[in-house]
């Protein structure tokens, strides 16, 4: 493994948990998600990792080798770990390639401009060295702090909401350019995000933080379909949720019956977890209802309806299709699995 967190805490001054029990792994060439609301614990978790801060308990392994630990405390430049700031922490009196070449010690002149001229290459910098980084755009300033955490060759790669400062077409192209620079290179690496569509899209696990400790850690398409939590449903995405009953092997709903998983031992009294793409709107369904929103999304439309019973739902529904406002329309489901949690669940 090239990174291991077991049981970790830390603790501010006052004596209160910025995060507790946080336990996760990740191995070569991984990119592992850190999502959450703000105050959730992310960047303190990054912050434990980088070296910048003490933990309070558990430990941090990195390369098997421990870090940090109560007794133990690695400092942040012996960790071969290098870190990509939400503002990217450029040096302005300094060229792009004296930004990129700061942490390179190793090696005589020439092989570090070699290598410098590696990294502008490889990061879409070519020809861009003697520039200074106000003369960059946000994306070309992100590449620069990219090129300058890998000079170094570390070990992680830590990224604190990399794409905050850019736009949205922006950030979806940077989204697609760094995923290819961290699979391409078998950088390791962790990326701290709001933002659940970045870190579905990019990462190979998702570690989903709330309070201060950890909900949920896999895979993006687990976390999606088999979320462990109310919270970890409604953060990943749009979940709606509907009171059911089981009786006889189903679930009894406003929508329909759903079947009971093999492995679910609450009580009779849950709510199910339902996706857009769970609910069709077309002919034959099992329960009417009525159009309330309407949201257009270029792909898709998102359609909230609500039931007879009260209870609102949404659906995708293609572009192409558009039903008006206050429309009645029978439903569908489309379901092939049953997320339960006891209605008592927060």
């Amino acid at each position: 493994m090239i990174l291991e967190l077991h049981n970790v805490a830390c603790t501010y001054e006052a004596g209160c948990s910025a995060i507790e029990g946080i336990s996760f792994s990740a191995r070569k060439g991984d990119i592992i998600g850190l999502l959450g609301p703000s105050g959730c614990g992310k960047t303190t978790t990054l912050r434990a990792i980088a070296g910048f801060e003490p933990v309070s308990a558990g430990e941090i392994r990195i390369q098997g080798q421990p870090v940090a630990a109560v007794d133990r405390h690695i400092p942040p430049e012996q960790r071969q770990v290098g870190m990509v700031f939400q503002d990217y922490a450029l040096f302005p009196h300094l060229t792009v390639q004296e930004n990129v070449g700061f942490g390179l010690r190793h090696g005589s002149a020439s092989e570090r401009r070699c290598h410098i001229a590696d990294m502008l290459a490889l990061t879409g910098l070519s020809g861009l060295d003697q520039r200074y980084p106000h003369a960059l755009s946000g994306g070309q300033q992100q590449r620069v702090a990219l090129a300058r955490a890998l000079a170094p060759k570390p070990v992680l790669l830590l990224l604190d909401e990399p794409f905050s400062n850019l736009d949205p077409d922006m950030t979806y192209r940077m989204r697609e350019e760094l995923l290819h620079l961290l699979k391409t290179t078998c950088t390791t690496a962790i990326l701290v995000t709001h933002d659940h569509e970045e870190a579905l899209g990019m990462a190979d696990a998702v570690a989903v933080l709330y309070r201060g400790q950890l909900e949920q850690f896999a895979s993006p398409e687990i976390m999606y379909h088999l979320p462990a939590s109310p919270f970890v449903a409604r953060f990943v995405g749009q979940a709606d949720f509907i009171p059911g009953t089981i009786h006889e092997a189903a679930v009894k709903t406003p929508v329909g019956n759903f079947p009971v998983p093999q492995d679910y031992r609450g009580g009779p009294e849950v709510v199910v977890m339902i996706r857009p793409d769970d609910i069709q709107i077309g002919e034959n369904g099992s329960c009417t209802g009525t159009i309330q929103s309407r949201q257009f999304r270029g792909s898709e439309t998102r359609y909230g309806i609500r039931l007879p019973s009260g209870d609102l739902i949404h659906s995708s529904a293609s572009s192409t299709q558009r039903f008006p406002l206050h429309t009645r329309v029978t439903l569908h489901l489309k379901a092939t699995h049953t997320v339960l949690f006891d209605r008592n669940t927060d």
